[in-house]
């Protein structure tokens, strides 16, 4: 009986540290994002740092196009962990057929993602971002839906749909395989459903609704930054 009970608590302590092994691996991988317009306007969303260069010290971040649009001069920053004082970002590169932008810092090293391109249905997930442009925040979840084209496997393929619910500013917020932390999505958009409030019966509010906060997988992302010129420079 005691050599069971050794056994199950060593079991617990391996678990509980590959757990944390992982957190500490993609909470560093997820920065904050601001931009200012010169009409005035603020903005805020999540990034995930994807390549670096060490040699020139450049950073390269992904990020949801919709951020920055209407495409016009603003001022883009980068809120790195540990760092008081932001970093000037430059927009490098936009997809027009994807909800993809990619970002490029300089004089910081930050440890980028690893992809994973392929997931189940089911799999379980770790969602960083930063909801309303404030402190950091940690979500996990399942994969409830996956891109996989008409015909194709239904267990088994990109993500497309987690269950995990977000706000504004999680926008570009990453999506983890819990096992390994591994990138396996970008958060893109969620849905939500208007509530009335029962003492203001003309007025509703956004619910985020669960299940349906949808992704750019991590293949996309892949064949983005390949069109970017930045193959050389991805974690294997």
């Amino acid at each position: 009986m005691l050599a069971l009970v050794v056994a199950v608590g060593g079991c617990a302590t391996t678990n509980r540290s590959t757990r944390d092994e992982v957190l500490r691996q993609i909470v560093p991988s997820t920065v904050q994002l601001r931009c200012e317009r010169e009409s005035g306007g603020r903005r805020a969303a999540s990034g995930v740092v994807v390549a670096r260069d060490v040699g020139s010290r450049r950073t390269w971040i992904i990020t949801a196009r919709h951020f920055l649009e209407p495409l016009a001069p603003q001022k883009l920053s980068v809120a790195i962990p540990g760092q008081k004082q932001p970093v000037v970002a430059r927009l490098l590169k936009v997809s027009e057929r994807v909800d993809l932008a990619l970002l490029e810092i300089e004089g910081v090293d930050l440890t980028p993602v690893k992809l994973k391109d392929t997931v189940r249905l089911g799999d379980e997930v770790w969602v960083v971002a930063f909801p309303w442009g404030r402190r950091m925040t940690l979500s996990n979840g399942v994969v409830s839906q996956l891109a996989a084209a008409d015909g194709g496997d239904d267990y088994e393929g990109p993500a497309r749909m987690i269950d995990v619910s977000v706000s504004y500013g999680a926008s570009g917020g990453g999506v983890f395989d819990a096992p390994t932390g591994a990138l396996v999505g970008l958060i893109e958009r969620h849905r939500t459903a208007h509530v009335a409030l029962p003492q203001s019966p003309d007025r509703a509010i956004e619910i985020p609704v669960p299940g349906e906060t949808t992704l750019v997988s991590s293949d996309t992302i892949r064949q983005f930054v390949f069109e970017a010129g930045l193959a050389a420079y991805l974690e294997n």
